[in-house]
């Protein structure tokens, strides 16, 4: 298992994204990502996939769960729960066997990172 850290900028290569890659071809990752829809930001009524805050979902050999999150800002009063009501979602799924959520602000959120449904249901499109 790889360790999963708070990338900083002054510790990054160049050249790499900020943002670790998703294992997407993992048979789990559909799953978790519709857990991951049931989770509401309670400040915003979109889901914390669709508004972008889910970074990296890393599936490991043995189906440990790595998620690398956000939150539409530092302050957030829901900082402190937010990764247990992640971990709660996807936990629970046939064939996970242990969930960690990690938090980071960087790179930071922007409205960039929605979904084009959460911008329809904001109202920006």
């Amino acid at each position: 298992m790889q360790d999963q850290t708070e990338v900083r900028p002054e510790t990054t290569v160049e050249g790499q994204p900020l943002i670790k890659p998703s294992s997407t071809d993992h048979p789990l990752y559909p799953q978790i990502v519709e857990a991951c829809r049931t989770v509401f930001d309670p400040e915003i009524p979109v889901n914390i996939y669709d508004l972008g805050l889910v970074y990296t979902i890393e599936i490991g050999q043995e189906n440990e769960v790595e998620i690398t999150m956000t939150l539409t800002a530092p302050g957030c009063p829901v900082a402190g729960e937010m990764p247990g009501w992640v971990a709660n979602a996807v936990e629970p799924l046939p064939g996970v066997k242990q969930v960690d959520v990690q938090m980071t602000f960087d790179p930071p959120w922007g409205m960039d990172m929605m979904s084009d449904e959460a911008r329809l249901e904001l109202g920006f499109m």
